[in-house]
């Protein structure tokens, strides 16, 4: 199902996070425009809808066909930039400003417009086509006529539509009603990230209908509430009116089938409650916020001063003239002269060199399967100070394996599961085989031993028999070439069985329970089978489920034992929430904690006998909770919460979820790069540092912890949001000079917040790394969102700006490509603002000899051959240049921390370059003035050739490593001045050059522009070499 990955809905105008929605026009409703309203939706009746809900459509799209051209125009000419060049552009159709031929000025500028056009409608076609394949999509359904096939377009609210097994809900949010095993599971992966199956349960009355077609015959509607983002909560209810008497039946989440899941198994039939602009898939996406990198708003910002300088430099022209005449349209004719101060090249060069980085990461065979999504800000990657990630998947393998089960007063680790498969097999089997004990038992040697050891036995029966209960696991059994399925299911083989849950933890725990005997071999809606070591059938009746949700967190069931009669109220959930559930006990806050700083993900296990009056009464007091429209889940919970109280503690059970390759040494390489880390995490598996309840509470630890040095900060995603509501300042501060902070239990909302205060407070790089839906917020909040492809479904990675497999690609996508892309990209701003204000400082120069007339040096194919094919290549092959190898980059970040100062490009560095252009200018223009002999051509001849042997020469002088394509680019560009002299008779005396007069004068010329900066290279790199420099001899 990957291939429908990129039709999530990704561009929006605005985030549907009120009740309002948006129409195609303000003032009608035909496309459901107005406030969103509860709906009463009548089974395959869509002409009987109350109110006009919106078409069942997809479009990404950001122009249409009308809008396309002025659209991308208006988006380029709404920066100065842009809009500068088309001004310039444009007033060489007045004569009076004119300098020169329209093509030097309206040919780069076109350049630039179809690249960016093309680009854009490139775009836009992959869009239109995407979308076009969706809304084409053909499902099934059902009408009074049969089974009749209709796109994903024709889809209307109060369809029944039919959803064979891995089909994708696209463009609906529906209700099962009818299914052949009476459940289903699908999967969220492209709703929440979460790629594991989760339970879904038809309407009950429904599920009694002969066949799908009488569904059409009965008389039935849902009352379903108004759309919202809540993905993961739903409040409805389901009416048959035929009936004798009347059925009403409550609905919530788990009989809901979401758009954009994948069914599991079977087929099933639902009916279209939302469509277009109301799904929940639609509503949760905002319009991630436009990033723009640091780096491209630095170089705007000496783009700026560039333009300054223009404008000085035309008004001291005009006041050396003393403003004689029209002084006014002399200003404009010095702009125009001198607009090669702030150079359109620029941009071009940029944008192609982030092509040619983002290129080289995606070839890189080192870092296989990264992807860069956005390449407008590879460079943004070498300069990262703050690093935010995700733990579970993203930095653990998301594999869960069970390590420990604690009942108090003796633990059994991955040593003794013999034991507690002993005792499991005495409990069932009322044998007790002489084992031998390990250390964990020693206690129970000695004197009255058996009568302990009797104990502890029923105890581990208790404890596994409750683990192998409280779960949403559903056994499938598969057909394995042998043994078909019907054949597999009825005799519960166990080479044919696979477990499908909600979390990876539930399935280790029912992997462990068939370990050590207890086996899971059946479930359904309402019952549920173990196997005992003997061979024995256990059948248990599944009275009610509370199933497991990011605010309780915890889980619950009740089951009535079939052999017995007992009613049987089983539990599981965090520690924190269960220590005010179960009786009083002195061992389960140190436990925890223990179990916690092995890397342990604890879960608490408790149980309560109900008599069959208590559970008489929970029930009818829970159904009626369970019907109430208004404040259904508030109703619920209290009804459940009668239950939850003092109840019997079982056991501890401790799941390790394992590390990813070279997780450790990635993070050691980030923190020698300079780089803090900040690890938010869903978990509770970490002894929390600060944890705060109050205000004053969160005053005192913050107070201890500012007296504590080069410590890591611990704290809950609960006592995150009191620090940050009472004393945001100073715990940013304290989080800040922490060098690593771990945030546990964290929602989505607060991973972003974490990044955005990080970002105000600082105003350093961010970068965000996670795999999860719940990772996305975060990611597009950072500075640099990274998504890894892992269990958890491609959501974050499709949403980040660079995805990768595995979190130790990170470590060389910042150390080698981010830091070779900024140093890169300074080289080539820079080098490209050198070369215009070099032919600047020579026109300033000429005009001021020339008594400051407004006459450009250069005209026609000088102008644009110098800026493109004399000296493009060579400038942009700097792209290519290195100061390190990969591999010493690698091994030694701490080059990294010099790029965090932004050193590469910055005011000074930009000075220096300034100064030289300025220098080399003079230089050429007054050598070309002393020594030219009679003819103006002789200057042009002189300093134009001077000028493009200098810059192929300060190519030379700026290269660290040398590329063959370098080389290649030098004598390229050398070969094409010589040989497009033949054909600038107009502009340079052919004869001229071609004599010995002319060549030791442009040697000489050269050389004194040149050759003092080759000298203070030496001498820098002899007497104040760069950190690198050692490294690479």
């Amino acid at each position: 199902m990957t291939d429908n990955i990129q039709l999530q809905p990704v561009r929006h105008k605005k985030r549907h996070d009120s009740k309002r929605r948006d129409g195609c026009c303000p003032w009608s409703r035909c496309c459901g425009g107005g406030d969103f309203r509860p709906r009463t939706v009548w089974l395959g009746h869509p002409e009987k809808r109350e109110q006009r809900y919106p078409r069942n459509v997809i479009n990404n799209q950001k122009y249409n066909f009308f809008t396309f051209l002025p659209g991308v125009l208006f988006n380029q000419f709404k920066y100065f930039f842009n809009l500068y060049f088309l001004l310039l552009a444009c007033s060489q159709f007045v004569n009076e400003l004119r300098l020169g031929a329209l093509y030097t000025y309206w040919v780069p500028l076109g350049f630039v417009l179809i690249i960016t056009i093309v680009r854009e409608a490139v775009e836009e076609m992959r869009c239109f086509l995407r979308d076009k394949e969706v809304n084409s999509q053909i499902y099934s359904k059902l009408s009074t006529r049969g089974t009749v096939k209709v796109k994903s377009s024709g889809i209307q609210v109060g369809d029944l539509i039919i959803v064979e097994k891995v089909g994708l809900c696209i463009f609906r949010h529906c209700f099962p009603v009818l299914h052949p095993k009476g459940s289903c599971f699908l999967r969220t992966d492209q709703l929440d990230g979460e790629t594991d199956w989760k339970l879904r349960l038809p309407v009950a009355c429904t599920q009694r209908l002969p066949t799908a077609a009488d569904l059409l015959q009965i008389r039935s509607f849902v009352y379903a509430e108004e759309p919202n983002i809540d993905i993961h909560n739903f409040i409805g209810t389901f009416t048959r009116e035929d009936g004798d008497p009347p059925v009403n039946e409550s609905l919530s989440i788990e009989n809901t089938l979401w758009a954009s899941t994948v069914i599991a198994s079977g087929t099933v039939v639902g009916v279209v409650i939302y469509t277009g602009k109301e799904l929940r898939s639609v509503m949760n996406t905002s319009n991630p916020r436009h990033k723009i990198g640091l780096f491209d708003l630095e170089v705007n910002c000496l783009t700026k001063i560039l333009f300054g300088a223009l404008v000085v430099v035309s008004l001291v022209m005009v006041a050396l003239q003393h403003f004689a005449g029209r002084w006014y349209l002399q200003i404009f004719r010095f702009l125009l002269l001198f607009s090669n101060i702030v150079p359109i090249s620029l941009r071009v060069n940029l944008d192609m060199g982030k092509m040619v980085f983002s290129w080289m990461i995606k070839k890189d065979s080192k870092i296989p399967g990264t992807v860069v999504r956005a390449s407008t800000f590879p460079e943004q990657l070498g300069r990262i100070s703050y690093l935010l990630t995700d733990k579970t998947g993203t930095l653990t393998q998301n594999e869960m394996v069970f390590r420990r089960l604690h009942l108090g007063t003796v633990a059994y680790g991955m040593d003794s599961m013999d034991e507690v498969q002993s005792h499991v097999f005495s409990a069932y089997t009322q044998v007790f085989p002489r084992i031998p004990f390990g250390n964990s038992s020693a206690a129970s040697r000695g004197p009255g031993a058996p009568k302990v050891r009797k104990t502890i036995s029923s105890r581990v029966h208790e404890a596994v028999k409750a683990i192998a209960l409280v779960h949403n696991v559903t056994p499938v059994y598969e057909s394995n070439g042998v043994t078909d399925q019907a054949e597999a299911e009825m005799h519960y083989e166990d080479t044919c069985r696979v477990y499908q849950a909600s979390s990876p933890d539930e399935v280790s725990l029912v992997q462990w329970t068939e370990s050590v005997g207890l086996t899971l071999v059946g479930r359904d809606q309402s019952s549920m089978q173990l196997r005992t070591p003997s061979g024995q059938i256990l059948n248990f009746t599944i009275l009610q489920i509370f199933p497991f949700t990011y605010e309780s967190k915890r889980m619950g069931i009740i089951v009535r034992d079939e052999s017995t009669g007992e009613i049987t109220f089983y539990m599981k959930g965090a520690d924190v929430m269960m220590a005010g559930i179960v009786q009083y006990n002195d061992w389960l806050e140190e436990e925890c904690g223990n179990m916690a700083r092995e890397g342990l993900r604890v879960l608490v296990v408790a149980k309560k006998s109900l008599t069959e009056e208590q559970y008489q009464d929970f029930e009818a007091r829970y159904v009626q909770a369970k019907l109430s429209v208004h404040d259904r889940s508030l109703k619920v919970a209290t009804v459940i919460e009668s239950l939850e109280m003092e109840m019997e503690l079982l056991c501890l059970t401790g799941v390790e979820d394992q590390l990813q390759a070279d997780v450790r040494p990635t993070l050691e390489i980030l923190r020698n790069a300079g780089i803090k880390v900040s690890v938010g995490t869903p978990d509770a598996e970490l002894l929390h540092g600060l944890q705060v309840t109050t205000r004053s509470e969160a005053h005192l630890e913050l107070n201890a912890f500012r007296r504590k040095h080069d410590c890591a900060l611990v704290i809950s995603g609960d006592s995150l949001e009191v620090c940050l509501k009472y004393y945001e300042y100073e715990f940013m501060e304290l989080a800040c000079q922490s060098p690593a902070v771990v945030c546990c239990r964290c929602a989505p909302t607060q991973k972003a917040q974490i990044v955005r205060l990080l970002q105000e407070r600082t105003g350093k790089l961010t970068c965000a790394v996670g795999d999860g839906g719940n990772d996305v917020s975060m990611i597009q909040e950072a500075d640099c969102g990274v998504g890894v492809e892992g269990k958890e479904g491609k959501q974050a990675s499709l949403a980040a700006d660079f995805s990768i497999t595995q979190f130790k690609h990170l470590g060389r996508l910042l150390m080698v490509h981010g830091r070779n892309s900024y140093k890169r990209s300074a080289a080539l701003s820079q080098f490209v603002i050198h070369r215009s204000l070099c032919i600047s400082t020579m026109q300033a120069v000429f005009s001021s000899v020339f008594y400051f007339a407004s006459v450009p040096l250069y005209q026609g194919f000088l102008i644009i051959g110098y800026s493109t094919i004399y000296t493009m290549f060579p400038v942009f092959s700097l792209v290519l240049d290195k100061d390190v190898k990969s591999e010493v980059a690698m091994l030694y970040p701490e080059l990294y921390k010099d790029l965090l100062k932004g050193r590469p490009l910055s005011f000074k560095t930009f000075l220096i370059w300034v100064l030289i252009s300025i220098y080399q200018g003079n230089i050429i223009m007054y050598g070309a003035l002393l020594l030219f002999e009679s003819e103006f051509v002789h200057i042009v001849a002189i300093s134009f050739t001077s000028l493009i042997l200098t810059e192929l020469l300060m190519v030379a002088l700026t290269v660290q490593t040398w590329h063959w394509l370098m080389i290649v680019a030098e004598l390229l560009s050398l070969a094409c001045y010589i040989a497009s002299l033949v054909f600038l008779h107009e502009f340079i005396d052919v004869y001229f050059i071609a004599t010995l007069s002319f060549v030791w004068k442009v040697t000489a010329i050269t050389l004194v522009s040149c050759l003092p900066l080759y000298i203070l290279k030496y001498l820098r790199r002899r007497f104040s070499p760069p950190s690198y420099s050692k490294l690479t001899s």
